[in-house]
C-alpha cells in the first residue's frame, strides 16, 4: 500500500490485534466481487519516529517486510494488513517480531 487513504482504510475498517512489538490491523473484504477471488493481497507499515532514528526504522521496517513476505499467503484474497512497529520493535530480535507477527495474525484470522 502507498496511499494514506489505503491505510486509514485498513486500520478504520478492519480488526486489531496488539502485541508487545507491533500492533497489526487486517482489513477483509466483506463482499468480495467474483473477479476478487485472485485480488492480491496488499501490505503496509508504519515506522514512526518513536520506534528511533532513521537507520532503525528502516531497519525495522526491511524486518517487517521480509516477515510479512513469507505469511501473504495465509490471509484471504483481496484483504490490506497494517503492521504499526511499537518501540519496542527496535531492539527485538527478527525471531521476537515474527512471533508476535504470528501471534498477531491468528488473532486476527479467527
Amino acid at each position: 500500500m502507498r496511499r494514506s487513504a489505503d491505510f486509514g482504510a485498513a486500520v478504520r475498517g478492519g480488526r486489531r490485534a496488539g502485541r508487545t512489538t507491533l500492533v497489526a490491523h487486517l482489513a477483509v473484504p466483506s463482499d468480495p466481487p467474483p473477479a476478487a477471488a485472485d485480488a492480491a493481497v496488499l501490505a503496509g507499515f508504519v515506522v514512526s519516529k518513536a520506534v528511533g532514528p532513521a537507520v532503525v526504522r528502516t531497519a525495522v521496517k526491511r524486518r517487517l517486510r521480509h516477515l510479512v513476505r513469507d505469511r501473504l499467503d495465509l490471509l484471504p484474497a483481496g484483504s490490506r494488513l497494517v503492521v504499526r512497529a511499537l518501540p519496542a520493535a527496535a531492539t527485538a530480535d527478527s525471531a521476537t517480531l515474527g512471533a508476535d507477527l504470528d501471534s498477531a495474525l491468528r488473532k486476527l484470522l479467527r
